[in-house]
């Protein structure tokens, strides 16, 4: 691996590769479009499609998760960007119209996730649909989404950790990330005469943990014990990679005034929440369903 990197140059230096010019946009017809976008676009309509494959496969009318995915892209854009502006409000609190300002980056995929969930209660409220249902249905595709999203955070050279030397440590060139991302350990880790850092790929972590919980999650389909098991399955099962995962990024959100790292603390809650609820729904069930003792 050589010592200085091309501007445009990203290297996996422990696999052996190294990728010359990846490209963070292109034009079409003088218009600049960042590949990040077109991402995270293929990953929603990828989970779309597979929510509606699913929902076939449940016998229910896949015209229902497209007419839903309308208002939850929608809604989760918006989610994910009071998410993160709230927990940065100190970056926008002086110059509020930078709010709106999408093309700098700045969303946080917990808040899309929270306002997607709120959008498919009062989705299924208004249509008369059981929500656990349909929630159990949406969330292969929602994890495909971001299985395929994650991927526009390689393109941007964001998303990344502390320093490591580990098999999948990856190296980028320092001038191409955000200031802000490079900690003290990441720079006390630059060999002198070089440009690049080299960091955990969390991006690439979190990818292949959601590619892992979506297998579970086609497998167990259907052997779910009770509907909202697979939704249960996503929260708790994303919910314990994400709180390792946040653990060593060095873009993490913080609660204000703290040092706590906020989806740190939902993941967790959210992990322990969704095991609790697993275990006593299917408590009840056993419990429910246990032959009475003989007289």
């Amino acid at each position: 691996m050589q010592d200085i990197m091309g501007n445009m140059d990203i290297a996996f230096p422990n696999l052996g590769i190294y990728l010359r010019d990846v490209p963070k946009s292109f034009s079409v017809f003088g218009f600049t479009i960042a590949l990040y976008g077109v991402i995270i676009a293929i990953g929603v309509l990828g989970g779309v499609l597979l929510a509606a494959h699913v929902a076939k496969l449940e016998g229910l009318d896949a015209d229902l998760i497209w007419d839903f995915a309308i208002y939850a892209i929608i809604f989760s854009i918006i989610g994910a960007r009071i998410y993160y502006v709230v927990f940065r409000w100190d970056a926008y609190k002086d110059n509020l119209l930078d709010v709106f300002n999408l093309r700098n980056g700045g969303l946080a995929i917990y808040g899309a996730v929270i306002a997607a969930f709120l959008t498919l209660w009062i989705y299924c409220r208004r249509k008369k649909q059981s929500f656990l249902q349909i929630a159990d249905i949406c969330v292969p595709g929602l994890v495909l989404g971001q299985i395929i999203g994650r991927w526009g955070n390689f393109t941007n050279r964001e998303v990344f950790g502390e320093y490591t030397d580990n098999l999948l440590a990856m190296r980028l060139p320092a001038q191409m990330v955000r200031t802000a991302d490079i900690s003290e350990t990441i720079a006390a880790h630059m060999a002198e005469g070089t440009n690049y850092i080299q960091v955990h790929p969390t991006f690439l972590y979190e990818s292949l943990w959601n590619l892992a919980l979506l297998c579970i999650m086609l497998v167990y389909r259907k052997h779910k014990k009770f509907e909202g098991e697979q939704w249960l399955l996503y929260l708790g099962g994303y919910g314990l990679g994400r709180a390792w995962i946040e653990g060593i990024r060095t873009d993490t959100l913080f609660i204000p005034h703290t040092t706590v790292a906020v989806s740190q603390v939902l993941a967790a809650a959210l992990f322990v929440t969704a095991l609790a609820a697993d275990i006593y729904v299917r408590w009840r069930i056993g419990k429910n369903t246990t032959p009475a003792a003989e007289g």
